[in-house]
C-alpha cells in the first residue's frame, strides 16, 4: 500500500501496474490485482477499502447473475464429459469381461455422440485415477459406479 500511495503522491494518479512488477522484492502488481478481487475486497476493513479507494483502486465487478446462469446451462463440463466417457467404457468392459479387473494399460474404444470414429478411453488409467479421487465424486457418480459392480464405490 505504501509504495502505491507514494506513486500516487508523485504522479497524481496510480499508473497501470501489471502483475510481475517488483518493488523492494514484493510483487506489487500481483498484490494490487488481489486487492481488486471482489472476495478479497469484502475481507478488507472499511478503513482499508477507503484508503485503496482514495488511490483509485476499486474492486472489479463480480460476474453477473446472467453469466452464472449461462455457465450453468452451458452443458456438462469437460470433467463431467470425461467421467461419462470413462463410465461408458467401463460399462462396455463389464458387459464383455464381467467383473474381471481392468489392466492398467488397457484402452477401450467407445462410440461417442457427435463423433464419427470410435474414441479410445484409457480405461485402466481412468479406473485407477477415479479410485484415487473417489472422495471428490458426486453421489450420482458413485451410484453409477456401484451399478457397474465397482466395490470401492
Amino acid at each position: 500500500y505504501r509504495v502505491l500511495a507514494d506513486l500516487v503522491d508523485a504522479d497524481g494518479s496510480l499508473p497501470d501496474i501489471a502483475p510481475g512488477v517488483l518493488m523492494d522484492g514484493d510483487d506489487i502488481g500481483r498484490w494490487l490485482q488481489r486487492q481488486e478481487q471482489p472476495g478479497t475486497w469484502k475481507l478488507l476493513s472499511t478503513e482499508q477499502q477507503e484508503r485503496l479507494s482514495k488511490l483509485g483502486i476499486k474492486p472489479t465487478e463480480a460476474p453477473s447473475a446472467a453469466s452464472a446462469v449461462k455457465r450453468a446451462t452451458k452443458g456438462p463440463s469437460k470433467a463431467q464429459q470425461a467421467f461419462q466417457r470413462g463410465l461408458a467404457a467401463l460399462a462396455q468392459w463389464v458387459e464383455r469381461e464381467g467383473q474381471r479387473p481392468v489392466p492398467r494399460g488397457h484402452s477401450e474404444e467407445i462410440s461417442v455422440d457427435g463423433e464419427t470414429d470410435p474414441v479410445a478411453v484409457r480405461l485402466g488409467v481412468w479406473v485407477s485415477n477415479t479410485k484415487t479421487r473417489r472422495d471428490k465424486l458426486t453421489p450420482e457418480q458413485l451410484d453409477a459406479l456401484r451399478e457397474l459392480g465397482v466395490k470401492w464405490a
